[in-house]
């Protein structure tokens, strides 16, 4: 467990200090882009399901703050519900190479904790950090045989969170530890959801977040937990992955910040779907081309897209419709974006889309698939109704680090995500945006989503 011992070493002594700006800076944008990913899902099913059972469940009120609805609850409740909602509309992040969608799981634990112990928002960007560099380092470790069954934010979210809170908490190396032990027992998810349509993607991330909350907040007590998780011979990657590469879990610890490698949503889809979507776009443009001239699209693919969006073929909600290559690209061919409006009110019903849909095919591509999942590279074939093959290729999907949203962009996400639930009016989503961008300077994070009645 040498590596296991060094990540909880180095998780223990990080200090505010050891950040550079660059890193504090992305972990502030990163925020802002999770809590316009929660507040889009308000009144969104199954979103109310969750709050229902929180407000059955749990107290009346409490010090944590459940973002879609304003209410006080327990941490563990507001964990839960925040974790569910920032899951919902696809526009969290994503980090390639870990195929991990941190903000999701670490920023709803985080943030409930940190209200309900009175931390700082420095504290909170610090035990965030933490979350992101673990949770990274994990996901990577157990590698892409991993994730063809499991949902990495589900199972390796769980010890993201946990890493976090833990961190808000000041655990020592020891408590580490126990920590990952207790939190990686705990860790589940499967894919099999995708075939029916199902609701356990939000069911994954709410757990994973609460989850890594309980584990943190018992180890604070004193529950001891296997020491070994994740290289032990019955650990999580005996039993959740066949090509784990324990290294990863000690790289470049202090060197390499991995937060910052984490990549924006563009599109409102599943992330698989965006580099195909960006070299179609390119292509469409470049060619002046309309929809009704493209006879035929063949996406160039890795093996990580072909065994999550394979499972959609026709979908049957909206949520499905973002695994739905078919459908992504018939929103981009036809409309020329793939955004929340076009998804609610296009994806399902636009004849142009559906039959655009059944245009589309996946092909798994050697070059692709050998980048994969350092980089998504985006490939498409092209053939035209007049006998043309053309060819689209972009090297990083808009939103990654190498082409990534500045604050003004994330600014413009953030408006439009709110505008598009209508969680908050324009005026109150600037004050937001003011709040998140002065987060290290805040001295408890109790009113971060309080509004005046006039406002």
């Amino acid at each position: 467990m040498n590596h296991t011992r060094s990540l909880a070493a180095f998780l223990a002594r990080l200090s505010l200090a050891d950040l550079p700006e660059p890193v504090l800076a992305r972990t502030e944008d990163l925020f802002l882009d999770w809590l316009g990913s929660a507040l889009a899902s308000q009144g969104a099913h199954p979103i109310p399901l969750f709050e229902r059972y929180a407000a059955t469940m749990g107290p009346a009120n409490g010090a944590a703050t459940i973002v879609v609805n304003g209410k006080g609850t327990s941490p563990y409740f507001a964990a839960l519900v925040n974790g569910a909602a920032s899951h919902l509309v696809e526009q969290d992040d994503l980090h390639n190479s870990s195929v991990l969608h941190p903000a999701t799981v670490v920023f709803p634990a985080v943030l409930a904790a940190a209200q309900d112990l009175g931390k700082s928002g420095a504290q909170l960007l610090l035990a965030s950090v933490a979350g992101y560099e673990a949770g990274i380092r994990i996901g990577e470790f157990l590698g892409r045989s991993h994730y063809r069954i499991f949902h990495t934010s589900a199972t390796v979210g769980t010890l993201a969170a946990a890493v976090a809170v833990g961190k808000l908490m000041d655990f020592d190396e020891e408590q580490f530890i126990n920590l990952l032990g207790s939190a990686g027992t705990q860790a589940a998810g499967l894919w099999e959801f995708l075939r029916d349509a199902a609701d356990s993607k939000q069911l994954h991330t709410a757990k994973a977040a609460a989850d890594g909350l309980l584990a943190a907040y018992l180890t604070a007590d004193g529950l001891t937990g296997a020491r070994n998780i994740l290289e032990g011979e019955q650990g999580m990657a005996a039993g959740m992955s066949s090509d784990a590469r324990p290294h990863c879990l000690s790289d470049r610890l202090g060197s390499r910040w991995a937060l910052l490698e984490t990549s924006f949503k563009y599109h409102a889809s599943c992330r698989h779907t965006h580099p195909a979507a960006d070299a179609l776009l390119a292509l469409m443009q470049r060619e002046q081309l309309h929809h009704q001239q493209i006879a035929r699209v063949v996406t160039r693919v890795h093996q990580g897209a072909i065994d999550v969006l394979g499972r959609v073929t026709v979908p049957q909600s909206v949520h499905q419709a973002k695994f739905s290559m078919g459908t992504v690209l018939g929103l981009i061919a036809v409309h020329g974006k793939a955004g929340l409006p076009e998804f609610q009110q296009l994806a399902l019903t636009d004849p142009a889309v559906s039959a655009f849909r059944d245009k589309v095919s996946m092909q798994l591509d050697a070059e692709v698939d050998s980048a994969y999942p350092q980089r998504w590279l985006g490939r498409v074939e092209v053939q035209t109704t007049d006998g043309r093959l053309l060819r689209g290729a972009i090297d990083s999907p808009k939103g990654d680090p190498d082409n990534t949203l500045g604050r003004p962009e994330l600014e413009d996400k953030f408006r439009r995500l709110l505008a598009f639930s209508g969680a908050f009016n324009s005026d109150q989503s600037a004050i937001l945006i003011e709040r998140v961008w002065r987060l290290r300077d805040a001295a408890n994070l109790s009113g971060l989503m309080e509004m005046d009645n006039e406002q």
